[in-house]
């Protein structure tokens, strides 16, 4: 019946799998903002979708002034790429630590069950690779970050070690009342929040390595002051000549994840249309949201129909982290006006 609500659609868990049997699909990661092609609504039997992961330490400079930071990534994107897998699928990672690095490292899926998400099989040290396999067995979207253990945890993500999985349902998003949803894009941001020492004058300081840079980054760090926030790397990463794109009449679906402060994505000009604020697509999403809450260590979807071209502006509605530290994004839509939906009365003028 037209918007009642349709049963979801369940994989057995308790069914042994022969893993061998089922497809074996490698999936080609890209860069952020873009996320891997996908169907959105899976086809056939569950799949083991095959992807590599190789650790990339380097510096990397965070904005137009040249700061710069000894960062550590994953594929050497900051934020690392978005996976893309349905639930009941295998996902099979290969994670490689080439022979130059300098620590050790590892991986943990908040989406996983078991052995610290996988962190605890796969350590991976300079010259070393690991392959772990994990079912998804929740729909929604979740974080993933490198967990070598103690202080290294904190340090190795805000250094930038940290990205998102998207694990959709079978037969694809509903909206409250049950119906399919469908995007027409897809885009990933990754907030991350820099902490960069500082010298006696202020100026931001640059080091040989990651190892020199340690003790000092530590102490910015538990002052909870970041010097930077921003969205996929670096300020501007997704403005200007990089500006995020789409269509009057597209339906955009915007993946935010940020692995270790609360954020509040807002879009100026427009709404979140379906908000699944905690990342779960289990639950029906909340509608005609103005800001949703992302938290800390976690990652959310909101889907949004464009109404109006222009530019938007997609950001931190903490608005100094958005406008002084640099968690802004920049939508360009293209199409017709709807003088409708809003137009300008009387341009501005002197008073009389």
């Amino acid at each position: 019946m037209q918007g009642a609500s349709q049963p979801a659609v369940r994989v057995n868990y308790d069914d042994p799998t022969n893993v061998d049997s089922l497809e074996h699909v490698r999936q080609e990661l890209v860069p952020p903002p873009f996320v891997p092609a996908h169907d959105q609504v899976a086809t056939g039997a569950p799949k083991v979708i095959q992807v590599r992961l190789v650790i990339e330490e380097k510096p990397m400079v965070i904005d137009d002034d040249g700061t710069e930071v000894q960062a550590m990534t994953f594929n050497g994107s900051i934020p690392g790429p978005l996976i893309v897998a349905h639930q009941g699928d295998y996902i099979e990672l290969t994670l490689e630590n080439p022979e130059d690095s300098s620590l050790e490292h590892n991986i943990d899926f908040h989406a996983a069950t078991g052995a610290m998400g996988g962190g605890a099989l796969t350590h991976v040290q300079p010259g070393e690779k690991a392959v772990l396999r994990f079912r998804a067995t929740k729909p929604g979207v979740f974080v993933y970050h490198c967990a070598p253990g103690g202080i290294m945890v904190p340090w190795h993500v805000v250094c930038g070690m940290n990205g998102a999985l998207m694990v959709l349902p079978r037969d694809g998003l509903k909206d409250p009342l049950g119906n399919p949803v469908r995007y027409d894009r897809a885009y990933y941001i990754g907030e991350q929040d820099f902490y960069v020492p500082t010298d006696e004058s202020g100026n931001f300081k640059r080091y040989e390595d990651l190892l020199e840079s340690f003790d000092d980054t530590l102490q910015r760090m538990k002052t909870l002051t970041p010097s930077h926030v921003v969205f996929n790397g670096r300020v501007g990463a997704l403005t200007g000549d990089d500006a995020l794109t789409a269509r009057v009449g597209e339906t955009v679906l915007f993946i935010h994840a940020q692995a270790n402060r609360d954020t509040r994505p807002h879009l100026i000009g427009g709404h979140g249309d379906l908000v699944w604020e905690t990342g779960s697509f289990d639950d029906p999403p909340a509608t005609n949201l103005e800001t949703w809450l992302i938290r800390g260590g976690s990652a959310g979807a909101a889907l949004y129909t464009f109404r109006q071209p222009g530019l938007y502006a997609y950001l931190n509605h903490n608005l100094i982290e958005a406008f002084a530290l640099g968690a802004a994004a920049h939508v360009q839509v293209e199409g017709d006006w709807n003088h409708d939906l809003m137009t300008q009365v009387t341009a501005a003028g002197p008073l009389t």
